[in-house]
Order: C-alpha cells, then sequence, then structure tokens
C-alpha cells in the first residue's frame, strides 16, 4: 500500500516585535494570504492527511489553521520535538507512527524539512521556501522509513500558486 507524507513548511512569519521568542511569532499579512492561496491548492489536488504533526511554534499553528479545512479531518497532534527539529529528529518522529496511518502531514520548520526530504529522496530543485509543500510517497511501513526510501511526486510553493 502506498503511503503519502506530506511537509508543510510554516507559512511566511512576523518580525515585528522583536523582543518576541521565536517559538511566539506570528504569521505576517503575508503568510496569511499565501496561505489561503496553500488551501485552495490542498483542496484542489485532494490532499487528505490522516493525521497532522505539528510543530507547538505559533507559526506553524497558524499555518495549520489556514489550512486545516482544506485537508479533511486529521487527527491532529503537536510535538515539542519537531521545534527546531533536524532532518533525522524529524525522521525519527515519523518511525513512531502507527503502521496503518497511510497519510501524514508535518507542519514545522527548516532546515530541517528540507534536510528530511532530500534524506528521504525527495531532492528539491530549490530551497524549501516558507510555505512550500512537498509530497512523498513509499511503499514500506512508518517505522522502516530510511534515506532514499521515498519518491518526491510533487513540490509547491505559494508564489506558484
Amino acid at each position: 500500500m502506498v503511503k503519502t507524507l506530506y511537509l508543510l513548511r510554516h507559512l511566511k512569519s512576523s518580525w515585528d516585535d522583536p523582543g518576541l521568542a521565536d517559538r511566539d511569532r506570528p504569521l505576517a499579512l503575508r503568510g496569511l494570504k499565501a496561505g489561503k492561496k496553500m488551501a485552495r491548492h490542498l483542496r484542489k489536488t485532494g490532499v487528505e492527511a490522516e493525521l497532522v504533526l505539528c510543530s507547538p511554534a505559533t507559526r506553524t499553528r497558524e499555518t495549520l489553521d489556514a489550512v486545516r479545512g482544506a485537508i479533511g479531518d486529521p487527527e491532529v497532534r503537536f510535538d515539542e520535538r519537531l521545534y527546531a527539529a533536524s532532518g533525522r529528529e524529524l525522521l525519527d518522529v515519523l518511525r513512531g507512527v502507527d503502521f496503518g496511518v497511510g497519510s501524514v502531514l508535518v507542519i514545522a520548520h527548516n532546515p530541517g524539512l528540507e534536510d528530511l526530504a532530500a534524506t528521504l529522496g525527495g531532492t528539491v530543485q530549490e530551497k524549501f521556501p516558507t510555505g512550500a509543500l512537498a509530497t512523498l510517497a513509499f511503499q514500506c511501513v512508518w517505522s522502516e522509513l530510511e534515506p532514499g526510501s521515498c519518491e518526491l511526486t510533487a513540490f509547491v510553493v505559494p508564489r506558484e500558486l
């Protein structure tokens, strides 16, 4: 059975308040606009996640809010391990997903997401900008995800929508 992994980097965040802790930064107006574009894209392409793994940072939570109505009715887990995680750490989290889950959307940060996509076999042609979505397909169970075990089937950034 083919499984699907969606990697979504949070939308553009605001730097308006320099005293705000990094994890508390909200989305910028540009990010909110991009979120509407991404939600339309997700609906149009029929993306439905069974499980969302989301960093607890404000900008990732707000990114989830922006696309939530477009991805079905997934279970959502906010996971501290996803904040500032490396690609290796993200892979470790994914290996813990229940074998019966067919699709997962990870909403997190760079450089971890870009590293994870490259590690799994989804070499992207450009950097992983804010709001970028990589779609990877594979045929093993989550616990057996290894470098090179996935195929990048789509990559989209908000400015292309």
